[in-house]
């Protein structure tokens, strides 16, 4: 029982410190709460208790802004988490450090860059965390409040704290190291395991022709880091509470996806200028042909193909891909000599997701394809799981191409693509395409044609990312919305066109595919172009 009574005062002051009553924070009686626990804990021996009460008793001297008290509590759970190797503890002590400097130095009043200190300490939580990525799934399932208040928070103030104005190139680069592991974790999360397969790579190496946007929404700003080959890093910061950049993003959403509405092009103008206009002379001066985006939050739900200039969307300047992470990419440039596609379909609403309706357009999309390049088709009863699953490990097909309903979400067990008799799952479909023996090259796209993220759910794209780091293909061509049947159809038939002759990129491919469309006058709303979007390798 007396564990229990530890675990029970220690579980109680945490419930106050995270409540929002103020009344409940008293910090008398927590403290009281808190010492009894590392009484009891120094009693029984139980070393783990007692750095996690110390620790609490830290972040309430924390809250009630006492630093060195708190300071100094800190320090003393993190020398037992450490000696009793707890890694899961020292990475929270390590953080609550690394936020207590942060606050001292505010408190003195020193204006200009955040502690070394600081950063040290939070930068030595990340490198914790990064130790325990395979335990951290399980760990967080029981971290009271989970992965986005107990992990994620660590990456982004870390990366606060390095991108002050005018950052030095060292601390750039410890960002831009900084915002791909948090990718990586978020996908790990959302995987609810630690399987993906991280490379070091350098971006000149993979293509001197393309720029890396990495962005990350931090509460007071828009930092942006870019790296283009042979260069030093640039920095564009925009100064914009975090609310107020998601909603420009929530309306710029709305403006492309609502074709009978006049478009507003003003917010996608914004949104240029918050990424790419303090950047385009050098884009130029350095003939970048592929802009990279490295999406965070809330943009992760726009294409960035409908910037607007003021006079031109990206595409008409740039091919546009987007990368969960540089890590995750499989770089090397394919030659492409002959295309063959499996494609496969539905065009019927199915009993067992009766909220789907037809899709009568697949069947005209898939014939064409079969017009551009060698095909097989499994349309509507032959596209069941067994025999798609047949197919992809019998024959060695370049490309793999989905016209069927899908959805993506932030929880990747409601991410799910429609065959004909049941679903794929984002884990089976991993299954159906790395397993394939005959495949001895990766598969080299997979094409999402009728998908859409989830209503209503803000974080859905991290199921689309998923879904291109999970399926085992190199490049994934996917629609964050549901795009009008014939629309989809014109698209990919010219898509096709320039991927079969094997002299462009598929950033390529896709950039001239989606201009043609623009300027026809009954697709040219972004509504009917700009859903589809390339992940992972754009060459």
């Amino acid at each position: 029982p007396s564990q229990r009574a530890i675990k029970a005062r220690i579980k109680l002051a945490k419930t106050l410190l995270k409540s929002k009553n103020t009344q409940l924070k008293t910090p008398k009686s927590m403290a009281t709460y808190l010492a009894d626990a590392i009484k009891l804990a120094r009693n029984l021996g139980d070393e783990r208790a007692e750095a996690e009460a110390i620790g609490n008793l830290g972040t309430l001297y924390e809250y009630n802004q006492s630093f060195d008290e708190a300071q100094d509590l800190t320090e003393k759970a993190l020398v037992i988490a450490q000696e009793i190797q707890a890694p899961d503890l020292a990475y929270q002590w390590q953080w609550q450090l690394g936020r207590i400097l942060n606050l001292k130095q505010d408190k003195k009043g020193a204006m200009g860059e955040a502690p070394l200190s600081a950063i040290a300490a939070y930068a030595q939580s990340v490198q914790t965390l990064k130790s325990i990525r395979s335990d951290l799934v399980t760990i967080s399932s029981d971290i009271q409040f989970g992965f986005r208040e107990s992990v994620e928070p660590v990456y982004r103030e870390l990366v606060g704290l390095l991108l002050e104005p005018n950052a030095s190139q060292e601390n750039l680069k410890q960002a831009r190291d900084v915002i791909e592991s948090l990718q990586l974790a978020e996908l790990d999360n959302f995987f609810r395991d630690a399987c993906l397969d991280a490379k070091p790579v350098n971006i000149d190496q993979i293509d001197p022709k393309a720029a890396i946007f990495y962005t990350i929404v931090l509460p007071d700003r828009l930092e942006v880091i870019v790296t283009l080959p042979g260069q030093p890093l640039r920095q564009i910061t925009t100064n914009l509470p975090q609310t107020e950049i998601e909603q420009q993003l929530a309306l710029a959403r709305r403006t492309i996806t609502r074709p009978w509405r006049g478009l507003e092009k003003e917010n996608l103008q914004t949104i240029h200028d918050w990424l790419i206009t303090p950047i385009e002379a050098e884009l130029a001066k350095s003939n970048i042909l592929t802009l990279v985006f490295i999406p965070d939050g809330a943009l992760r739900n726009i294409p960035m193909s409908v910037l607007y200039d003021g006079e031109n969307y990206a595409i008409e300047k740039y091919s546009i891909a987007v990368a969960p992470s540089l890590q995750l990419i499989d770089s090397q440039a394919n030659v492409r000599e002959n295309v063959s596609v499996l494609a496969a379909g539905v065009t019927e609403t199915r009993p067992h997701r009766p909220n789907l309706g037809a899709l009568p357009g697949v069947k005209e999309e898939l014939e064409n394809i079969m017009a551009q390049v060698p095909s097989l088709i499994l349309l509507n009863e032959s596209f069941t799981e067994s025999n798609f699953n047949t197919e992809v490990n019998n024959s060695a097909y370049e490309v793999l191409h989905l016209a069927t309903h899908g959805e993506f979400s932030s929880v990747a067990e409601e991410t799910f693509l429609l065959t004909w008799d049941d679903v794929i799952n984002i884990n089976e479909l991993n299954s159906l395409i790395s397993a394939d023996q005959k495949q001895k090259n990766p598969i080299e796209l997979l094409v999402l044609s009728a998908c859409q993220t989830a209503a209503g759910d803000s974080r859905a794209a991290l199921g689309l990312a998923g879904v291109a780091v999970r399926s085992g293909a190199r490049s994934t061509l996917a629609s964050l919305w549901y795009v009008d049947d014939l629309a989809t159809a014109e698209l990919m038939t010219r898509f096709y066109q320039r991927l079969a002759t094997g002299k462009v990129t598929k950033a390529e491919a896709l950039r001239e595919a989606q201009q043609e469309l623009l300027q026809t006058p009954e697709f040219s709303h972004p509504y009917y172009w700009s859903a589809f979007i390339l992940l992972g390798n754009w060459l």
